[in-house]
């Protein structure tokens, strides 16, 4: 659990480099530059945490690149007083980036190592969001709605169960796509019925399952 000097002089490389690619949210600049990457990361990746790549974790699964999350991110537009779900928690590195923030944060995943994982290293960094087990195409319905919404995962289309979660006026960004390529979108809950969506990019995510890895649910 250690954070050196060195590392912190690396995190603040990588965190001019994301913002010399042109991220320009300062709040999101400074809690990338708050959360120690490599505690995320398998020991044969360590080395290369502050490299601005994407790189292999647990379950098929990976860490996405730090200009990734701190694209997401901003386009969240998350605040301070946001309840926001989080699809895919992954090594738990981008739950950390918006607990960071100060969120009220929800995260979901279908992997019962990462899940196992990440609710085992978030609380030692201070970090408490909540938790849950479950298959993120069917959201968290009875913790929603919520203002904010992030997928961390490609999806083939834009599950309707995580638009209706959305509060009015409510934001989601997720990569929607196939395995190979998947266009970020930005969809906007306008009315109880009515969404606008915006098309701001292309990513390559792993694939949205749906589902879960084992039969066992729960939450904490």
């Amino acid at each position: 659990m250690e954070d050196t000097f060195k590392h912190k002089g690396l995190r603040k490389k990588l965190v001019d480099e994301i913002r010399a690619k042109g991220i320009s949210d300062e709040q999101v600049l400074q809690a990338m530059n708050s959360v120690p990457r490599h505690l995320f990361m398998d020991n044969s990746f360590i080395g290369f945490a502050y490299v601005d790549k994407a790189f292999p974790i647990s379950s098929g699964q990976t860490i996405s690149q730090p200009y990734t999350v701190a694209f997401q991110t901003e386009a969240l537009q998350v605040k301070r007083t946001d309840k926001v779900l989080e699809v895919g928690t992954g090594s738990g590195y981008q739950a950390a980036v918006l607990c960071e923030m100060g969120v009220s944060l929800f995260t979901i995943e279908r992997q019962r190592s990462l899940y196992d994982f990440a609710r085992i290293l978030l609380p030692k960094l201070g970090y408490h969001p909540q938790f849950f087990y479950g298959d993120g195409y069917l959201g968290l319905p009875t913790y929603g709605p919520f203002d904010k919404i992030i997928v961390t995962a490609g999806a083939d289309t834009v599950p309707l169960k995580l638009k209706e979660q959305l509060v009015i006026g409510g934001r989601m960004v997720i990569p929607v796509g196939n395995r190979q390529h998947q266009v970020m979108k930005i969809i906007l809950r306008i009315n109880e019925n009515d969404y606008s969506e915006q098309e701001v990019g292309n990513f390559v995510f792993v694939p949205m399952l749906p589902g879960l890895a084992d039969q066992n649910k729960d939450h904490q």
